[in-house]
């Protein structure tokens, strides 16, 4: 199941099979999938079209092994809560539903061949998991059991139904099943042979029934059906078993708000959309309410969003990689490939493995080429940003060559060293963190006040903002940057400077000046945390927080520190570099080194 992600740009593999997956799963309509072998070091989460990926496999160090996962349908991830503390045999997943909890364990048993030590470890390791979930709740174990249970319903009747296949072998899942009360649904239902079969030997080339579908005795009769869908094409020897459940999920209750759909910032460019834009911004703010601050920013913003939302439209999602950009010739090829592996799987004779074989050397030579052009053309847009000095655009397309980056995923610690797993102690662990880090208070000593020289008054600086003033820190705002919680980037406020929007502001800024406050909208920020790539994911101290904050808001405050900087240069010591325009710290410390460099020349002391 590798992703096509590797730390080595030569390593690459072009396969993408998060996003054949993630097809195969939406042809099929499967909510939630487990997956097993992913082969994926530690643990994290991948994001697709249409499913987000959680899995968790054996250390960075060591060797890539086992490894289990989910594949979970994006519209359910406010119901679900994943587990990263899981090993890279078990993973657990937890669902909110109407009836309770339930939760979803995807398993990888070791093989038959494996040694007596390493199924007995497993075996425990399961059998723990299990007790850690109360018998009140809902439990599905998923996954290669890597186990035959055989038909003799009258032997254990309380686990395998009248539709079992094949023989029993030596494994413990029967016991294991029979101790916790624990059915697999495989066996109960009267499927057609070939639907109850999951897969097939190499050699013998008979069928057998490996991968199972088990829950409590109770839920059975929420299982609607159990069976095997064969045409699931994910280049694995196993089929995919697919479980119709009767269950309602119901969407957990968060604290964060739905975000605002992003305004699709290209557009704002174009002349004629900038006319357009002026003139509907001007309609919009007639009969601004002026009774408060708040209350008018509340109107001005409302306003502005939603008639730059309805003049420049959304942003639209751009292509991540080759597969989504090439899929248009990719799907031909990929759903020949699969009607030949149903055909093969069928009637396993040469001639339908001849045709498998060209299929599937048909679809790689397809993949090739469009990855070929991918690649081409975006090496090609990158070389051509470096020489026209677009920095801006030679990231993004670097970016698109690593591709989707997996989101690594760790359970944080207290200030003393105790692992949080709870969602909403974590939160508040990141609130508590946040607090200390930007709100503490500043001591002067009354040493330190007597010493400090008084200077006369600027009574300049009490005056209200001009609009020229404004208009200036408004034209500085940089372009493309995050916006807060209003989603009114910078582009959208350029943009309406030929109309009536920024006396609007400016009235808004004197008001807020009267006031000796701004609304608290403006002042609130949205806290994105960044791993620095050092030290442990449990640590707060080793992730660096991003503030996304309001841009009008941006802009109010950059007229208060440009009449700050007056009384500033008053202050700073003629020693002070730094946060000083004209006097970067890198020209004084280039200074330093040009001073040093003659004196060495010189023979002179410093």
């Amino acid at each position: 199941m590798c992703p096509g992600l590797s730390d080595d740009l030569q390593q690459i593999d072009n396969a993408r099979k998060t996003a054949i997956i993630d097809r195969e799963l939406k042809r099929l309509n499967i909510d939630i999938a487990a997956l097993q072998e992913t082969r994926l070091s530690e643990s994290g989460s991948l994001k697709e079209s249409n499913y987000t990926f959680f899995w968790r496999g054996q250390e960075h160090h060591e060797r890539r092994l086992y490894g289990v996962g989910f594949a979970v349908w994006n519209t359910l991830l406010s119901t679900i809560e994943a587990h990263s503390s899981g090993t890279p045999r078990v993973l657990s997943l937890r669902l909110t539903t109407s009836s309770g909890p339930t939760n979803i364990l995807s398993v990888y048993t070791p093989t038959l061949s494996s040694a007596t030590e390493a199924k007995d470890q497993f075996y425990e390791e399961l059998e723990a998991k299990i007790r850690l979930i109360p018998k009140k709740e809902h439990l599905f174990l998923l996954g290669d059991f890597n186990a035959r249970v055989g038909a003799d319903h009258d032997s254990w009747p309380r686990c395998i139904g009248h539709f079992g296949v094949g023989k029993l072998n030596e494994n413990g899942l029967l016991e294991l099943c029979s101790f916790h009360d624990l059915c697999l649904t495989n066996t109960f239902f009267p499927t057609k042979p070939h639907h109850r079969m999951s897969w097939r030997h190499p050699r013998s080339y008979h069928w057998h029934q490996l991968d199972f579908v088990a829950t409590r005795r109770s839920l059975l009769n929420q299982v609607l059906v159990t069976r095997s869908y064969h045409s699931a094409d994910c280049d694995t020897d196993h089929s995919l078993v697919a479980s119709k459940v009767r269950l309602l999920p119901r969407r957990a209750h968060h604290s964060k708000q739905k975000p605002r759909p992003r305004i699709n910032i290209a557009r704002t460019n174009k002349s004629e959309l900038q006319e357009l834009f002026a003139i509907a911004i001007d309609e919009a703010l007639e009969g601004c309410p002026t009774d408060s601050a708040t209350e008018r920013w509340n109107h001005i913003r409302e306003a502005v969003f939603q008639t730059a939302l309805d003049t420049f439209g959304r942003r639209e999602r751009k292509s991540t990689d080759w597969f989504e950009a090439g899929v248009a010739k990719l799907e031909p090829a990929i759903a020949a490939k699969r009607v030949s592996l149903l055909a093969h799987k069928k009637d396993p004779s040469t001639k339908t493995l001849v045709a498998l074989c060209a299929a599937r050397s048909d679809t790689q030579k397809i993949a090739r080429r469009c990855a070929n052009d991918y690649w081409l053309n975006l090496c090609h847009n990158i070389q051509l940003s470096a020489d026209l000095g677009n920095m801006r655009g030679m990231y993004e397309g670097m970016k698109k060559a690593l591709g989707p980056s997996p989101v690594k995923t760790a359970p944080l610690k207290t200030a003393e060293g105790e692992i949080i797993k709870d969602r909403c102690k974590q939160m508040k662990r990141w609130a508590e963190h946040y607090q200390e880090l930007y709100s503490r208070e500043t001591t002067i000593t009354s040493t330190a006040l007597e010493n400090t020289q008084s200077l006369p008054p600027m009574v300049e600086l009490d005056t209200p903002p001009t609009n020229e003033e404004l208009s200036k820190d408004v034209d500085n705002l940089a372009n493309s940057k995050a916006p807060g919680s209003d989603n009114i980037p910078p582009e959208v406020i350029k943009a309406a400077k030929g109309s009536s929007l920024l006396q609007h502001l400016h009235e808004l800024l004197k008001q807020c000046w009267k006031e000796g406050a701004v609304p608290q909208d403006m002042r609130d920020t949205m806290i994105v945390t960044l791993y620095k790539n050092k030290g442990e994911r449990s640590d707060c101290n080793n992730y660096r927080g991003i503030l996304l904050l309001s841009i009008v808001g941006k802009a109010f405050a950059r007229v208060a520190l440009n009449r700050l900087q007056l009384l500033a240069e008053r202050v700073y010591p003629e020693a002070q570099c730094a946060f000083r325009a004209a006097r970067s710290a890198i020209d004084m410390v280039f200074s330093v080194r040009q001073l040093q460099e003659k004196c060495r020349e010189q023979r002179q002391p410093l």
